[in-house]
């Protein structure tokens, strides 16, 4: 028998969303932190590509039902996870520190409202279903 979840698939996606934009927090912070450290290379964290990817997947596409089954497709919000890439200072200036503390201190602001936009949305969902439970009271 099958249960009843009562958080639609849009909770679910909103959830993953401020899981990986926290984890992007984390890597643009660490950034941030090691800016004057020499011969540290700045990491990006990319998660928006397979994101986009697993909301745009048609329904019925297929999948495996078995923990064995060679994987065909990962695009489940279960399996994003994103990957933090290393990128190597290629300019040969100075200690070899590939951080721009300009273009981070952006990144760290776009995470943050592109963050607080979802939680607030995540907030008004919550909210929708707090008002059906209390019907409406």
């Amino acid at each position: 028998m099958k249960t009843i979840d009562p958080f639609d698939s849009n909770i679910h996606l909103l959830q993953k969303v401020l899981d990986l934009r926290s984890a992007n927090q984390t890597v643009i912070a660490s950034n941030i932190a090691n800016a004057e450290t020499p011969g540290y290379s700045r990491k990006v964290f990319e998660f928006e590509e397979t994101l986009q990817t697993a909301i745009n997947r048609p329904a019925g596409t297929m999948h495996t039902t078995h923990s064995k089954h060679f994987p065909i497709n990962s695009t489940d919000l279960g399996s994003i996870n994103g990957k933090v890439i290393e990128i190597k200072d290629e300019t040969g200036i100075g200690d070899k520190n590939g951080v721009n503390v300009d273009m981070e201190m952006v990144a760290l602001s776009e995470n943050e409202l592109l963050y607080e936009t979802v939680a607030q949305l995540l907030k008004k969902k919550l909210g929708m279903l707090k008002y059906a439970i209390q019907e409406g009271k």
